[in-house]
């Protein structure tokens, strides 16, 4: 695995030593930050959240093109553990945190964040949850763009109270599906 782009590009992160750990795909990566860089939406100097993080690459992709401040949030032990050794590898310690904490369970946020990635296992009924998590402790500031990572076979939940799906991609093994919170 290794940095797409931005002021860490071509820089390796260390890899997961089992298969439990599903890193979202370089390619599939690349075209998600272009899609950012060229949305509407200002990604430079934003807060950036990684749910379900793994190994962490969508969070080093977002600092090395510029996030301001990226939080990676998974439940397993050694994913923490990896994506806080890729952080010191990598030199951006300061601008990269890793959480251990259930993603369906997240209590209250410090502050929100303005893009929120989340990567449940494929297969697993974790979205909604994790999104009404998300709602629920005050994650997302106004106007937040959420991004859920399902795979290419699964049937996405047609539904997500609270939120709105603006647009659908499909990329190799996966789709992304992009929400915005539906304001009252």
């Amino acid at each position: 695995m290794r940095i797409i782009a931005g002021e860490l590009r071509g820089r390796t992160l260390l890899s997961p030593k089992d298969r439990a750990i599903r890193p979202t795909a370089d390619r599939a990566r690349e075209a998600l930050f272009n899609m950012l860089a060229h949305g509407e939406d200002a990604f430079e100097g934003c807060r950036f959240l990684d749910l379900f993080a793994g190994t962490g690459a969508v969070g080093f992709e977002a600092v090395s093109r510029g996030a301001r401040h990226v939080l990676a949030v998974d439940d397993d032990p050694a994913a923490v553990r990896l994506v806080q050794e890729n952080a010191r590898k990598l030199g951006v310690a300061g601008r990269y945190t890793a959480l251990r904490r259930d993603a369906t369970r997240l209590g209250r946020a410090d502050a929100p964040f303005d893009v929120a990635f989340l990567d449940p296992p494929y297969g697993e009924p974790l979205a909604a949850p994790a999104l009404q998590a998300l709602r629920g402790g005050g994650w997302l500031a106004d106007g937040a763009l959420v991004i859920l990572e399902l795979s290419a076979k699964e049937r996405a939940e047609t539904a997500h109270p609270g939120f709105a799906v603006e647009r659908e991609r499909r990329y190799g093994a996966g789709r992304f599906l992009f929400l915005r919170e539906e304001t009252a």
